[in-house]
């Protein structure tokens, strides 16, 4: 958690618009850590426009911290070691050490998705 930035709640338009990673945390721990290529837009998205995941813990935030990144790609390759580290409860997927995560890089400036395994 030394690396990210804290501000309550209500602040999150002091936001940086900036690719990085964010982390929701209640009273005393992580329980959300994402990615996102603009980190206000993103973190504006979970409170605004609540998915069914999100519905599950919004009302348990209490600060939101961001690390900015330099690229979305570091901000993918940051929130995955972050989620292995700090074991958010609501990051279900790469918490464990079952699924492996990697980044495909194209030549030639060819455009390929994220393949996330």
């Amino acid at each position: 958690m030394e690396r990210f930035k804290f501000l309550a709640k209500n602040k999150i338009n002091n936001l940086p618009k900036t690719s990085g990673v964010y982390a929701f945390k209640n009273a005393n721990e992580l329980i959300y850590i994402g990615k996102a290529q603009n980190i206000k837009d993103r973190v504006k998205n979970h409170f605004s426009q609540p998915s069914y995941r999100d519905n599950l813990f919004i009302d348990k935030v209490s600060r939101v911290g961001y690390f900015e990144t330099n690229s979305e790609i570091e901000a993918l390759i940051l929130e995955a070691s972050l989620i292995k580290k700090y074991q958010p409860k609501y990051n279900v997927v790469w918490r464990d050490d079952k699924n492996y995560f990697y980044v495909a890089i194209a030549q030639n400036n060819q455009k390929i998705p994220y393949v996330c395994i």
